[in-house]
């Protein structure tokens, strides 16, 4: 069995992780080889180009680094074109694996899309695109094999891995143990995000937030997962600018733990939000990219929510704040919200653990059943 797997980032390298693991119990001896990270490797996979390559987000971004990632593309083309795959599946990246899932849907090899693009907030257009790229939707979240279904477009719902991964409840203490933090006073988990963009647009006013929230109340500590060095360095070069003399203790990696040791966590939008949600931590939304890719999602993006809390829940349990709403004033009256009601905590976590409960479905291998059986 020979099986292509592109994924785009480190969220798409968990998915694929999994999905290779599920892959595994069928098929050992299988060849699953394309783009990669760290986890992929590790179970097992053959990566022709560094993850990294297809981290990039945004109209802008994507147009910059255009030239690499068509070069990118065309070789993983004539790759796979030369070497058929028994069946090629692409890990989001939507507008990197939809294009080469036409192209190899064409040649008659199977394509599978895990991982929908967000064609019910905006570019619905794209429906179109991909009812010729793939053979096969797997979605995440409910809502969205809804939307697929209303469309006539093969999908299947599988749930979503963290989902079965992260235990139902899980204990602020011990997490705090395992990262040798102090078990009692408050602390608040700051997350700016995993990729250099992100974090060069939030780790300033995050880092702003921060000073805010101890001019009002001084006994917080702050807590800073980091995905890589890089950011790491960066994110010290931001410190030592805004904020040298704040109480940070800064992490390489280890985000969910630090998730789990918080009382409450301010996040850029994104996966983060996921686990922050099966954590059942209280959490305050930011998000803001370059002027000109946030002027062009104003009139193109049409939903009410873009935190992933929110969307599953289609209320606003958390609050949002983007683009130029992310200041410190804003963001840390949020944070004080949850920190100073407890009622609100409790309730926020019943109706977080009910969506745990709807994404648990043991996704890896509902996700091989659905593009093996």
């Amino acid at each position: 069995m020979h099986i292509a797997i592109i994924a785009g980032e480190l969220s798409g390298d968990i998915l694929g992780a999994g999905l290779i693991q599920a892959i595994r119990t069928r098929y050992p001896d299988a060849i699953i080889e394309g783009i990669g990270g760290p986890q992929m490797l590790a179970a097992g996979f053959q990566s022709h180009y560094p993850l990294e390559t297809l981290s990039v987000m945004g109209l802008v971004e994507v147009l910059k680094h255009y030239p690499r990632l068509k070069k990118c593309r065309d070789s993983l083309r004539d790759y796979f074109l030369q070497h058929p795959p028994d069946v090629f599946i692409g890990i989001d990246a939507p507008d990197f694996n939809l294009g080469l899932e036409t192209i190899l849907k064409s040649a008659g090899i199977k394509t599978v899309h895990y991982v929908s693009p967000s064609v019910w907030a905006w570019r619905q257009y794209r429906l179109r695109k991909i009812a010729r790229a793939c053979d096969l939707m797997l979605t995440l979240f409910p809502f969205e094999a809804e939307y697929y279904q209303r469309h006539q477009i093969q999908v299947r719902f599988v749930g979503h891995p963290l989902a079965d991964e992260i235990p139902l409840q899980t204990s602020k203490q011990a997490a705090r143990m395992r990262l040798n933090l102090p078990p009692q006073g408050v602390w608040v988990a700051l997350l700016p995000g995993s990729r250099r963009n992100e974090v060069r647009q939030l780790g300033v006013p995050f880092l702003q937030t921060a000073r805010w929230l101890l001019t009002q109340r001084s006994d917080l500590q702050f807590i800073v997962p980091l995905a890589n060095a890089h950011l790491k360095a960066l994110f010290i070069e931001q410190i030592a600018e805004i904020a040298p003399d704040l109480p940070f203790t800064l992490l390489d990696g280890q985000s969910r733990e630090a998730m789990a040791a918080a009382d409450v966590i301010l996040t850029a939008s994104g996966t983060a939000t996921l686990e922050a949600m099966l954590l059942k931590r209280p959490m305050v939304v930011a998000y803001r990219m370059a002027e000109l890719t946030y002027w062009l999602a104003k009139w193109l993006v049409h939903i009410p929510y873009f935190s992933l809390p929110n969307l599953l829940a289609q209320e606003a349990l958390v609050p949002e704040f983007l683009q130029h709403q992310v200041c410190p004033e804003k963001l840390g009256r949020a944070c004080f919200e949850w920190l100073d009601n407890p009622n609100k905590i409790n309730e926020l976590q019943n109706r977080f653990t009910e969506l745990h409960h709807q994404l648990r479905c043991s996704a890896s291998q509902e996700a091989a059943n659905a593009i093996f059986n």
